[in-house]
């Protein structure tokens, strides 16, 4: 009996757990269309302005003068302000220079955000604009294309250093490029004709744009050879389906097309690879260095929530991170990994790291050789003779053993019990059942203090896991693509939010919650959490140009706009980092908008029903500090959507759940099972 399951083909973690756990044949899919977030409203006025600024700074001194005042109110306005703490630099006496250059790199870094433009639909082939929006994403992984353009414009700048309006014009070019080939026009023709007089005569760079030219064709031919429907009514047949790579297209593997294959992952024994090692050590570097930027001191422990799409889309980065942490570097063997070799103190000329690691279910399930290798690193630094003022873990260690001795006293990788998935916050926020932050903290133990290792698997180590929390600095996870997002999947805020308030919870201080930046290789960023939100948030929750994509797929789109927001709230819920005008935005937009209103009326009245329940459940709890304008137009409009979804139900019988909630939290259920335990002696 043929056993099908259709997947996104940039899903390889999820996808072979399906493999493996019904012996599913796979028919993948291509990925959602990607295209640049742009600019918009306040924030295209801000880089208006700035632009204006520059242009007349030295023609039109008292223009630019009266530009000073109205960008520092877009700044405030769009909220950049909290971004680049605006208020604090004034106060240092940075110059207003100084500040449109941090405001300029905040909007660079919202316009190089791709974002999905809609979904993609089964068995569908993106042509003609699609088209060439998807080929620009791919290319854009090494900004093979971006280059070749700025070259021939007589440019001396790295795409990488230039600001949203080059980059803006350059995409534009490059999409013309694109269509040029794809129309069978001559590179150089094509040139000649797009750049016109941009085009430095100077610069001879044919070979190039040949070589380019076979690349765009090459993917497009990928693309046209895609025959997901085929594959799927072939697969009926019981017939064979061909065997295929998987991944992010977006980071440059074209091997990923044509779609409609069965696909395969990695080796697990090449895992980090060379490629890999080198940005994890660039990683681990700009944590080390943001978080004593912030803090004065070096970070003694971090958590990290690592999951297996670091191993399948980014080669074992963040692996590699974790491994430099700690001062130990893999050594390889014709490109596999064989073992570790010990950095010694003064080569890495600074104390080893002490880490907490929370790993998904799929690494548990599937990369079993990468969390043994870092558990025996581990095991082995902790019980180096070195000062522990420059071995955290071995600090860590004994501190352990002089309050409380653990047979567990090595654990550092925990998830859940052995056969198991998933965080349990996450359960929790969305069900409304806690009070306080205990109680999620408390959860976020009873689902993940099950230690793995070389000779550990799945065993319950409670005290082992609040031992390592009770010194976490801070908290950390890292995006390597702009197809996924943390509010793309409730694991996320469940996992690395739910570490975060356990590690704030146990061990009574301040936890800083870091997120990394790993999309451009020639760029590796770490910012907060909080930046990391308001990235996402101005991108795609609230940018004009994602939400009509979503709306073109009616139900669904509402959906899944309604899913996003339900996953803002579970940040909001388990690290308190985001900003109030979030959700006095999302309350704007969504629901207090009559158009966007008459919109989930028509398609799908439940997903905003969902949406106006979550914010006015943010605002009763404290964790929306909301605009009293915005919460009395959203309580009317609550009303208005409990009208509807009556109207549809039309004339029922029987006995319907009530609106109240009974918050039962672990310590209850502890509690009554004690008393059931007595009553039955």
């Amino acid at each position: 009996l043929p056993h099908l399951y259709i997947y996104n083909s940039d899903n390889p973690p999820e996808g072979t757990i399906a493999k493996r756990r019904s012996y599913a044949t796979l028919i993948d899919h291509m990925q959602t269309v990607m295209t640049e977030s742009g600019l918009y409203g306040d924030l295209k006025e801000l880089e208006d302005q700035i632009a204006e600024y520059n242009r007349t700074k030295t023609s039109d001194r008292a223009r630019a003068h009266a530009l000073e005042h109205i960008i520092i109110d877009l700044i405030r306005k769009t909220k950049l302000s909290e971004e680049i703490k605006l208020d604090k630099r004034l106060e240092n006496g940075y110059s207003f220079e100084k500040i449109i250059e941090l405001a300029h790199n905040a909007i660079t870094r919202i316009y190089n955000t791709q974002i999905p433009d809609g979904m993609h639909i089964f068995g569908e082939i993106p042509h003609g604009s699609k088209k060439v929006e998807l080929i620009n994403s791919i290319l854009k992984h090494d900004s093979e294309l971006r280059k070749i353009i700025i070259k021939l414009m007589g440019l001396d700048i790295e795409p990488s250093d230039a600001g949203s309006e080059l980059l803006a014009m350059v995409d534009g070019i490059a999409k013309e490029f694109i269509s040029a080939f794809l129309s069978g026009e001559e590179p150089q023709e094509a040139a000649k004709r797009i750049l016109g007089d941009r085009l430095n005569v100077n610069v001879n760079a044919d070979n190039k744009l040949s070589l380019l030219r076979q690349k765009v064709m090459d993917i497009s031919a990928r693309i046209e050879a895609s025959d997901e429907l085929g594959s799927l009514l072939h697969g009926f047949d019981a017939g064979y389906i061909e065997p295929g790579p998987s991944g992010l297209i977006t980071r440059g593997n074209i091997e990923i097309l044509p779609t409609g294959r069965n696909f395969y992952s990695l080796d697990p024994f090449k895992i980090p690879t060379k490629a890999a090692w080198v940005i994890g050590k660039r990683l681990a570097d700009a944590l080390i260095r943001k978080y004593e930027e912030e803090t004065g001191k070096l970070p003694e422990n971090i958590a990290m929530y690592w999951m297996a799409s670091d191993i399948m889309w980014a080669d074992g980065e963040q692996l590699a991170q974790i491994l430099y942490l700690i001062g130990v570097e893999p050594v390889w063997e014709e490109g596999r990994v064989k073992g570790y070799r010990i950095i010694p103190l003064e080569e890495l000329g600074r104390p080893r790291i002490d880490v907490t690691v929370r790993v998904s279910g799929i690494t548990r399930d599937c990369f079993y050789n990468c969390i043994e290798l870092l558990d025996e690193a581990i095991r082995e630094v902790a019980m180096l003779d070195e000062p522990i003022e420059k071995n955290y873990l071995r600090k860590h260690i004994l501190e352990n053993v002089q309050e409380n001795a653990d047979e567990n006293e090595f654990a550092r990788i925990f998830a859940s019990k052995p056969g198991t998935y998933g965080n349990g916050v996450n359960l929790a926020v969305y069900a409304s059942a806690w009070e306080k932050d205990k109680d999620l903290a408390d959860v976020f133990v009873q689902w993940n203090s099950y230690a793995y290792g070389k000779k550990v698997f799945g065993i319950e180590a409670r005290e082992a896991l609040i031992s390592q929390l009770k010194t976490v600095d801070l908290t950390f996870n890292k995006t390597v693509t702009d197809e996924y997002d943390l509010f793309g999947c409730c694991c996320y805020f469940g996992t690395h939010g739910g570490l975060t308030t356990a590690a704030r919870e146990f061990s009574g201080h301040a936890v800083s919650v870091y997120y990394g930046d790993t999309r451009d290789r020639d760029r590796i960023e770490v910012r907060t959490l909080a930046d990391e939100i308001r990235r996402v948030v101005r991108t795609k929750l609230l940018n004009p140009k994602w939400i009509e994509g979503m709306k073109r797929h009616g139900y669904k789109g509402a959906g899944d706009i309604s899913k996003r927001i339900g996953r803002v709230y579970g940040w909001e819920a388990t690290t308190q980092e985001v900003d109030d005008w979030i959700f006095d935005d999302i309350a704007r937009t969504f629901v207090l908008d009559a158009a966007m209103r008459k919109f989930f009326e028509e398609n799908n009245p439940w997903a905003l029903e969902e949406v106006g329940r979550r914010l006015l459940e943010a605002y009763e709890r404290g964790l929306w500090n909301a605009d009293e304008e915005v919460i009395k137009g959203l309580k009317s409009a609550y009303l208005e959507m409990e009208g509807w979804i009556e109207d549809k139900m039309g004339e029922v019988r029987g006995d319907f759940q009530g609106g109240a909630i009974d918050v039962i939290t672990v310590e209850n259920v502890n509690t009554r099972a004690t008393k059931v335990k007595e009553r039955q002696k």
